[in-house]
């Protein structure tokens, strides 16, 4: 495995709020590991206070975390590509509606431009998914990000079959070991879990 330290990480936070509280804590322990971690999030987890946290103080806890303003704009995203700002691309949560963007090439958020910078340079893209319709309408962007040069998927699996059968989450634990291969051009299997 890599060490990960010193890694320039972009870690995006999509809309899937109830994970927001694994995702801060993968943000703590990225940085724990010595990786150079950019937030970024999309307009949506910027903007939006929810039963799970408000969101100036989710902000204010990533940054202060981070050391880093969160790039939450189009125009602040735009330069991590050509500027080479960032060694790959870690999306936790990344909802079902991100994927399909990524999937259909649609870039009209923060979180996707990011990625299609990333792409354009050849360099990974991690994601972490969280959606409930996994199982879906976003099987067949699974299917097709699967199939990409570059993306990677966190291990993931059913959540809740009986109460939510097409809900699908990723294990969150697994995203340091799944970081590591993917800077090595792996996907870590088995990718489909049964929780």
């Amino acid at each position: 495995m890599k060490n990960l330290a010193n890694l320039n990480l972009g870690v995006a936070l999509c809309g899937s709020f109830c994970t927001f509280s694994k995702a801060i804590k993968t943000i703590e322990a990225l940085v724990a590991l010595g990786v150079n971690v950019t937030p970024i999030m999309s307009c949506n987890a910027y903007e939006t206070s929810t039963r799970f946290g408000d969101a100036h103080t989710i902000i204010s806890r990533i940054e202060s975390i981070t050391g880093k303003e969160i790039i939450h704009t189009i125009l602040s995203a735009e330069p991590l590509g050509p500027k080479n700002m960032i060694d790959g691309l870690l999306i936790a949560p990344c909802t079902g509606n991100t994927l399909a963007k990524l999937n259909n090439g649609i870039t009209d958020t923060p979180v996707i431009l990011a990625a299609k910078s990333l792409m354009r340079n050849g360099k990974p893209i991690v994601i972490c998914l969280a959606t409930n319709d996994g199982l879906g309408a976003s099987l067949k962007n699974i299917g097709g990000l699967l199939n990409k040069k570059n993306v990677f998927f966190v291990p993931l699996g059913q959540d809740d079959p009986i109460q939510k059968p097409y809900s699908l989450v990723a294990d969150f634990s697994k995203i340091e070991e799944t970081l590591n291969l993917a800077l090595s051009g792996q996907q870590i299997q088995p990718v489909i879990l049964q929780y």
